[in-house]
């Protein structure tokens, strides 16, 4: 195939790409207001969706055959969600972990799944998201995002504003505040330096899928330390800063009473 490539030959896949998260929202959504039933190809609503998919930048052009989330296929997805219903009697046709985690949390949070699928479909309809495609470097190992890749990356580009952070640090350092994390106090600029001085990361306390659309002001806005950032974004539901201060107080508590425990002595050493 590389030298049919090399030679200048268009080698299309012989199997499409596995079902993103964001894909599998999209599906659902559907089976979901269809009462949890399947739907079939030519109902106007697989049709659309399946141009819709074609639309997503998940998945490069190189890794897409003919038939890529042609009516078919988005159909036979939406009796692979519809069919992993806990109240469904009959035999489940083929599908994926990711169609089960992505049903049940529909089934958890019908309300919010929804409005991440809104969010996704109007992304695509005003090209947000066409410019997001996910590239080689980036780390989603083990984030759990709720909202979806391509929400998740538009998430971290909101967070990664040059002007939006300047803004906040500015804030802050002019009413005479410190730049350490709120979550853990961490202060880089105490520990790195001239280094350190001026820099901290900056994260939306309000996911997108739970605030929509709108602007974005500075007090929806935290400055966190890396460690932190990573840790609120790593498992859903994400904690707010304050959350994860508690957490860290409570865990540091736990770790001061063992020391104490192992430090004092014991009967037998008097």
């Amino acid at each position: 195939m590389t030298m049919l490539k090399r030679a200048g030959f268009q080698v299309k896949p012989v199997k499409n790409p596995d079902w993103a998260r964001d894909e599998i929202i999209l599906a659902c959504q559907l089976v979901m207001d269809n009462g949890w039933k399947g739907l079939d190809a030519q109902d106007a609503k697989v049709v659309e969706l399946s141009g819709l998919l074609q639309l997503l930048p998940i998945h490069a052009e190189a890794d897409r055959n003919e038939k890529f989330r042609n009516p078919n296929g988005v159909a036979r997805k939406t009796f692979d969600i519809a069919t992993r219903h806990p109240e469904y009697r009959g035999k489940p046709t083929n599908g994926g972990a990711l169609d089960v985690a992505v049903l049940m949390d529909f089934l958890a949070r019908p309300d919010e799944m929804t409005r991440v699928a809104r969010l996704i479909r109007q992304g695509i309809a005003v090209g947000e998201l066409q410019s997001l495609a996910p590239t080689d470097d980036e780390v989603f190992d083990d984030y759990s995002a709720p909202e979806g890749r391509l929400l998740m990356r538009r998430h971290q580009a909101h967070e990664r504003n040059g002007s939006l952070r300047k803004k906040k640090i500015a804030s802050v350092t002019q009413r005479g505040g410190q730049l350490a994390c709120e979550a853990c106090g961490f202060d880089f600029e105490e520990v790195y330096g001239d280094r350190g001085a001026g820099y901290i990361e900056c994260h939306h306390v309000v996911p997108l899928h739970e605030a929509g659309e709108g602007r974005t002001k500075l007090s929806d806005l935290a400055l966190i330390c890396a460690n932190c950032h990573r840790m609120i974004h790593r498992r859903a539901p994400w904690p707010t800063p304050e959350e994860l201060r508690a957490s860290i107080e409570r865990n540091h508590s736990a770790d001061r009473r063992a020391a104490e425990a192992i430090a004092r002595p014991r009967r037998g050493d008097l």
